[in-house]
């Protein structure tokens, strides 16, 4: 196996050390480099012209993966902020900080190994809570319970530094399918507001139901796929209404860019009780 080869199974970029333990000599990787297969990242780093930037940028920093950058990779719904999110590493005190780029200086829970370039999804998980506003956060932890990466029964017994982190952990919850229901749940709940999620209404779950008749539907970015989905929705809709729920239904967007608005309905709509059975 070439060494290019070996990189593209290691994410395209791996510390020289893991290159000589894997059989490949010193001679091959300056070969390698001289020809320009590989390129060195820092001294000690090799990597593919193709490796990951954000892989390059934590070990440019000495650092890993973290935070939201770590989020995206585990593949979980969050709210990007526009910043390389890396953790910092043995000599990352002594490499400059590039625009763009956030370091987290806080060490996670679950031991890392030395030439890890990724944080485990617990550290990630606390960084965020201490990095994003809490309800963002939230929605990423509800994210990796959802997708099973972790569970609740772990994330209780690992101990939790920051008040952010077990502040996050206690109101963390698996019945959101995505974040875009999170948020609204946390939201409201902020205002003393319970939502009772997934609960099954005329054959379907809805999103969240308030009180004992107020339906909330929440479609995700990439809802209503297709004619027969939205149809299917809207049948769903009629059926409520015609059980004598109110059905308040809003998108992404408005969750996102529109919550004002959002909430002023629903406040009205408590004002107006009807979430009370009658």
């Amino acid at each position: 196996m070439s060494l290019a080869h070996w990189l593209t199974e290691h994410d395209g970029i791996a510390h020289s050390q893991q290159a000589l333990r894997a059989g490949f000599t010193r001679y091959a990787i300056r070969a390698a480099v001289d020809t320009g297969v590989i390129g060195r990242v820092r001294r000690d780093w090799i990597a593919l012209p193709d490796a990951p930037a954000e892989l390059r940028a934590a070990a440019e920093l000495g650092g890993r993966v973290a935070c939201l950058s770590a989020a995206k990779r585990l593949g979980l719904w969050h709210l990007a902020d526009g910043q390389q999110h890396c953790s910092a590493g043995h000599g990352s005190g002594h490499t400059a900080v590039g625009p763009g780029q956030r370091v987290h200086w806080s060490i996670g829970p679950v031991a890392v190994t030395r030439h890890a370039l990724v944080e485990p999804v617990e550290n990630a998980l606390v960084h965020i809570a201490d990095c994003q506003p809490f309800v963002n956060a939230l929605a990423v932890w509800d994210s990796a319970l959802n997708t099973k990466l972790v569970t609740p029964h772990h994330l209780a017994r690992l101990p939790l530094r920051t008040r952010a982190a077990r502040a996050v952990r206690d109101a963390m919850s698996s019945l959101s399918d995505s974040g875009i229901e999170t948020i609204p749940v946390a939201r409201l709940a902020a205002l003393g507001i319970t939502v009772k999620q997934q609960v099954v209404l005329a054959g379907h779950r809805v999103d969240g139901l308030i009180g004992q008749r107020l339906v909330l539907q929440i479609d995700g970015y990439t809802h209503h796929s297709s004619a027969a989905q939205r149809g299917a929705d809207i049948a769903h809709d009629r059926a409520l209404t015609l059980l004598g729920y109110t059905v308040l239904r809003v998108d992404y967007r408005q969750v996102l860019f529109d919550w004002p608005s959002v909430e002023a309905d629903i406040l009205r709509a408590l004002a107006q009780r009807l979430h009370e059975a009658r």
